[in-house]
């Protein structure tokens, strides 16, 4: 019996009808032969700069920004393996992108992309991804989850993170129908302006928008290549204590959180907001086994406890203060520890807002 899977939220112009995509362009078969490439373990992730607005002209692309898990779908022949950001082998956490990515036809590939689970209105939903794999340090495998391919690193022996974005979006196109409902699918290109898709993904309740230059290979690392323009800002924190409050639901009145400062912290504020009586009873009962006496970043308060920085949550802010702390923080959930790579660095900040 064949599973159907939500659709994707479609994005609508000002008369109603439904915005295209880029039409796919098929393989050139006089493309050159290239040399076979040994496959790689491992490539550390492209990762979007934070910037407030989208960049103009043509070397840009533009993408819908998917609320989830970054996943590498590792294909060799019929042996798939599911690695996240860190590093970490997620193989039996996915079943479903396994199972799709074997049916790919592909004997050998590397794909960059993002495991989500779709809300009623087609919108990536993180609080759902999480549930559907049994929250943090849940053993529950995913077969909710679909992966949005939007790179192709590596394909049959060759290496292609030398390549412009162009031709290695050009072969992906050719891989992954656009018109595919399975659990991995084509995130898609957008043929509009990134100001116009900015405005619809914001109108639609999306996160935002990622640019990318088409003529740049793919490198590792927060380059500026691709960028992320969101509509709600939400990173990854540290979770380094927690305010004690007698009247507060599940005895927690505020989450201190931390971002990371080179191989140190820097305390970016605290949250109060989001969570309900189940969630603070587990965030109190799991920080304080990780009490420490000596806390990470230098705060004081007879009503504060420090814990040892482990738990990763995922916050939604509206912007920074001029001390550096996030305005109008709200708690979305908990990341698992081997998702520590997504961890929000300070030097990622922009200049703080008036």
């Amino acid at each position: 019996m064949t599973t159907r899977r939500k659709a994707s939220m479609p994005l609508l112009d000002e008369s109603g009808s439904t915005l295209q995509s880029r039409q796919v362009r098929k393989r050139d078969p006089a493309q050159p032969s290239l040399p076979f490439d040994p496959m790689p373990e491992r490539i550390e992730p492209c990762l979007a700069l934070l910037k407030p607005t989208p960049p103009k002209g043509a070397d840009w692309l533009f993408e819908v920004k998917w609320d989830g898990y970054r996943l590498a779908l590792h294909i060799h022949r019929k042996d798939v393996k599911v690695i996240t950001r860190g590093g970490h082998d997620w193989t039996h956490r996915f079943p479903a992108i396994v199972d799709a990515a074997r049916a790919l036809g592909v004997n050998s590939a590397i794909l960059d992309g993002e495991a989500v689970v779709l809300d009623n209105q087609g919108r990536s939903d993180f609080g759902a991804l999480q549930r559907s794999l049994g929250g943090r340090g849940g053993k529950k495998a995913s077969d909710e989850a679909i992966l949005y391919a939007f790179d192709l690193l590596y394909l049959d022996g060759h290496d292609l993170t030398g390549t412009e974005l162009s031709v290695r979006r050009h072969l992906l196109e050719d891989l992954i129908s656009p018109t595919s409902d399975g659990a991995v699918r084509l995130s898609q290109e957008m043929a509009l302006d990134g100001e116009v898709l900015l405005e619809h993904a914001c109108r639609a309740g999306l996160e935002g928008i990622i640019a990318k230059h088409r003529d740049r290979p793919y490198r590792s690392g927060r380059t500026g290549d691709w960028q992320k323009i969101k509509c709600i800002q939400s990173e990854s924190f540290m979770v380094v204590g927690y305010e004690q409050s007698s009247s507060a639901r599940g005895g927690i009145g505020s989450l201190l959180l931390a971002a990371r400062k080179g191989y140190d912290w820097a305390y970016v504020g605290s949250v109060g907001t989001g969570f309900n009586t189940k969630d603070a009873e587990y965030l109190r009962k799991t920080l304080d086994k990780l009490k420490t006496a000596r806390p990470v970043v230098p705060l004081k308060g007879k009503n504060l406890v420090f814990a040892q920085p482990t738990i990763i949550a995922e916050i939604e802010f509206r912007g920074w203060t001029h001390d550096g702390s996030l305005r109008h923080a709200s708690y979305k959930g908990l990341r698992e520890i081997q998702d520590n790579a997504a961890v929000f660095d300070i030097a990622e900040r922009p200049a703080p807002s008036e």
